[in-house]
């Protein structure tokens, strides 16, 4: 008996990528929304766009996977932007009729929604939110910097971006978090340890941003909707660790004078001073999870806390800066990075004139112990006091100094720069430290004996590094005996030269021998890892090339300066 194949009726079952994938169309079309409403959905649920490896309809679509669509379609938000959407109908609809008392009205009325539950389910723990918070913090930062725009960016934005930004700066200097940072050309990088985390966001320039035509702000204003909250949260949790109550209540007149980083730093003063003198009253529940209801009806009592302490700290207290209550109950222990940031700018005070920007190195030096002042209204201390260490100016035309980013990895890299190399041997000079000498490493100058007795390394590899010590250590007498006889004026042979004629031609000849066997390793290697090995050889090579660059800029620039010099 001949069996036929099967054909599946129209209309049934399907199976594969065709059951598990679905185009943004159809997502579209199941939720019953609008494209734009789509989008704000999967960007608030953290819902990503998948590649199948097979895709049914076609390259050009976008493929959503189906338990992603049907996560968002059991979403209560989701019914409640319904409901919004048919609200503003009727605020259109009065519009229409010239009905303003009703339409007025209406918009007094609007309904809002939260994300307090959808942040709570994309960040079960705080780590989690901790971990996500590189791409939040840029996000809110750059929004801070940027001019409210008619009909696209809202003042309120603005603010509320502002009011984040530095609530996140002012935690991180009180508790001497910050660990890296770096100015380039796109902006400020820094890097945070929060928690065991690290945290690396980029703030913008201090320059007049111009928004062009063909960006789409409906989109990133999505995202922002969504980061504003989770920094919201992350910042609550944070100030209540360190029992300071949140949301801060700041000094309208600092306020006023846009030293808000000031303001926060007198606030947490107030709280610490409060905490100790009722510790009670600033304990944590111990959750972590805070809700609106708590935070609006603490407000009252936070006023009222602060408008007593406001009358015990001056307006124009240096220590206020800076110089906070130590060991207030609640707080975690210090660690050893924390404590050696503390102490870097300790006992030093700033003045920043007029001209510089004050932004971030009121951030900044306080973060690593300095007290800091400005010319201008509401500043702790005046330029004419005598216990200022260090005066900040700007000086036009002059070249600033060299600037190494702490975020590359110099040796990985495979270029080192001439003033990495000069910090190095000031580090080494206040270790009393003896650096080797050149093309000589300090993994040489071990004992492998010692090594192989840790256990560090097994036998093979002690009896070659032994056999390598004693090469190092024949060059470098010889090295020695050599440079004696340049000093004296003795021309010296070239047993230097052939040595190293002998070791460059057999590194020669083992390179080429490593060469035929890799090629012949690559031939019988399966396409896909020959592929990745290929990826791998490519970017070792753009490497190299982009040092070479940077060595042949260098040439250039010394060739420069010593024809202009002679």
């Amino acid at each position: 008996m001949v069996k036929h194949k099967h054909y599946r009726p129209p209309g049934k079952k399907k199976e594969g990528n065709a059951a598990r994938y679905i185009t943004r169309s159809q997502a579209v079309k199941q939720l019953q929304v609008s494209l734009p409403l789509f989008r704000k959905l999967c960007i608030l649920k953290g819902v990503f766009p998948r590649e199948p490896k097979k895709k049914v309809k076609g390259n050009h679509h976008t493929y959503y996977h189906l338990k992603d669509v049907s996560f968002i379609q059991h979403e209560p938000l989701l019914e409640r932007l319904r409901e919004i959407r048919a609200y503003e109908r009727k605020v259109k609809k009065a519009d229409a009729k010239k009905n303003r008392d009703r339409a007025n009205l209406l918009r007094q009325r609007r309904p809002t929604y939260r994300l307090d539950k959808i942040i709570l389910q994309r960040y079960p723990n705080f780590i989690d939110a901790l971990r996500d918070l590189d791409d939040c913090l840029t996000m809110v930062h750059l929004f801070a910097a940027l001019p409210a725009i008619e009909e696209r960016i809202e003042v309120k934005r603005i603010h509320n971006c502002r009011r984040l930004s530095h609530e996140w700066q002012a935690y991180i200097s009180r508790t001497h978090k910050l660990r890296k940072v770096f100015v380039s050309v796109k902006g400020i990088y820094y890097q945070a340890e929060v928690k065991g985390q690290k945290v690396t966001w980029l703030t913008p320039h201090p320059l007049q941003q111009v928004l062009t035509e063909d960006i789409d702000f409906n989109i990133m204003l999505n995202f922002l909707e969504f980061y504003e909250a989770l920094l919201a949260f992350v910042n609550c949790h944070l100030y209540r660790s360190i029992n300071v109550k949140y949301p801060p209540i700041l000094d309208p007149r600092l306020e006023a004078l846009a030293a808000d980083l000031y303001a926060l730093s007198r606030y947490f003063d107030a709280n610490s001073r409060s905490a100790v003198l009722d510790p009670q009253a600033s304990s944590l529940s111990g959750s972590g999870n805070v809700e609106s209801q708590q935070i609006g009806d603490s407000v009252s009592e936070s006023e009222l806390r602060l408008a007593q302490l406001q009358h015990q700290l001056p307006s124009n207290e240096p220590g206020a800066l800076m110089h906070l209550v130590k060991d207030v109950a609640g707080e975690e222990e210090e660690d050893d990075d924390t404590r050696e940031c503390k102490k870097l700018f300790k006992d030093m005070k700033f003045f920043l004139n007029r001209e510089v920007y004050r932004e971030s190195l009121l951030f900044v030096i306080p973060a690593f112990g300095g007290t800091v002042s400005w010319e201008g209204d509401g500043a702790p201390f005046e330029e004419n006091d005598e216990s200022i260490t260090h005066q900040w100016g700007y000086l036009a035309g002059r070249d600033p100094p060299p600037h190494l980013s702490p975020f590359v990895d110099n040796e990985a890299e495979g270029y080192v720069p001439d003033y990495a190399e000069t910090i190095k041997q000031w580090k080494a000079a206040g270790r009393s430290e003896v650096l080797p000498l050149p093309g000589v490493g300090k993994e040489d100058l071990e004992d492998p004996q010692n090594l192989l007795a840790e256990g560090v390394i097994d036998r093979a590899k002690a009896k070659e590094a032994v056999e390598k010590k004693k090469k190092m250590m024949a060059l470098e007498k010889q090295y020695h005996d050599e440079l004696n006889k340049e000093l004296h004026g003795v021309p010296h042979s070239s047993s230097v030269s052939n040595i190293d004629n002998h070791i460059s031609g057999k590194e020669t000849e083992d390179k080429e021998e490593f060469d035929d066997d890799s090629e012949l390793a690559k031939l019988t290697m399966p396409r896909r890892r020959r592929g990745k090995l290929e990826a791998i050889e490519k970017g070792i090579k753009r490497k190299k090339d982009h040092i070479d660059v940077i060595r042949e800029r260098k040439r250039k620039l010394r060739e420069s300066q010593k024809s202009k010099e002679g």
